[in-house]
This record gives C-alpha cells, structure tokens and sequence, in this order.
C-alpha cells in the first residue's frame, strides 16, 4: 500500500472517531452542574454534548424514563423525586444527531414522547452549547434557557397510560419512529 493510501485510511479513522457519537449514561439523585463554556460556542461540532432528564413531579411521584437515538437506546429509568438521568454524546457527522425519550407518570395515568436533543441553533442556545436540561412536572415537560436562566415550557402531557403491568416491573409500550420530530 502506496504511503499516501496509509495516509488517509489514517485520516479516516482519526476522522471517524473523533465524529462518532457515543453516548454514555448515568443515574443521579440530584442534577449535575453544567460545566462553564469556555468559548461562545465550543460544542458546536467537536464537544461533548450532555443532556438530563430530570424528576420534578411533585409527591413523591415516580418518573419512568426511555430514552433512545437511532443507533442507541439508553435503557428504561425509574426516577425518584429530584433524581435525573444523564448522559453525554458528540454530534454525529452529518447533522443527523437526534434523541427522544418517552416518559410516563403512571399515578397521574399522563405520558408523553418529547424529542431531548436535536441539531438546532435555538436549541443550543438554549443549553449554552453543551447541556440540555428537562425537567418533567405536574403539568408537561420544560427544557432549561440556561443563558436565561428559566424553564420553558415544552410539551404538555397526554392523557392515558403507556405503561403494561408485567409481574413486578412496568415496561414502556411505544413503537420505534426514528424520523418522526416533535418540536
């Protein structure tokens, strides 16, 4: 093999790996702090991304959480009153880097699927460039303005449970739609 051919399969794999997302969770009972940016907008395409999902039902309500991108699922949470679940990625190559979550509060019989990360400028502003933060309450679902420093209201919950009874633990029912986008 020619040593420009050595050079650019080199190329390639330094390339790839550093564009690939990969993403990896935790399970927390308080929110992490958003790391201080360095620059106006340091994740914008090399960075690491972070994104919460939070439990802010009131009375001790459990918060069930799935979480998933095309090429990941994140696994199925059950969250505590002011616990989140997290996890951090880097954006795919081609603009493409989307996840979603279904979440349920079974004693309230409400759900819903919200969309958590998408490339978007108003998003990124919106979590300065490097961590969403969701918060799900009584009355829907807000992601943090973290330059604002408030929530905004995102999406109100659906009536109806999405939840099946199966023996001792609850699953998710939902069907897997990777091109469908609420915004």
């Amino acid at each position: 093999m020619s040593s420009f051919c050595r050079n650019i399969h080199f190329f390639l794999l330094v390339l790839t790996t550093l564009m690939a997302a990969n993403p990896s969770t935790s399970t927390s009972s308080a929110p992490a702090p958003a790391p201080a940016p360095t620059k106006d907008q340091p994740n914008s395409l090399f960075g690491t991304w972070h994104v919460h999902v939070v439990n802010g039902l009131s009375n001790n309500k459990i918060l069930l959480v799935h979480c998933k991108s095309k090429d990941d699922d994140l696994g199925e949470r059950h969250l505590t009153v002011g616990s989140e679940t997290q996890w951090h990625f880097r954006l795919a190559v081609f603009g493409s880097t989307l996840f979603f979550c279904f979440m349920a509060s079974e004693s309230d019989h409400v759900h819903v699927r919200s969309d958590v990360f998408w490339e978007d400028n108003d998003l990124f502003r919106y979590c300065n460039w490097q961590s969403c933060i969701w918060t799900a309450r009584d009355d829907g679902i807000y992601l943090k303005n973290i330059p604002d420093n408030h929530d905004v209201f995102m999406h109100r919950w659906e009536m109806g449970s999405m939840l099946l009874a199966n023996s001792t633990s609850y699953r998710l029912n939902y069907t897997w739609d990777p091109w469908h986008k609420i915004v």
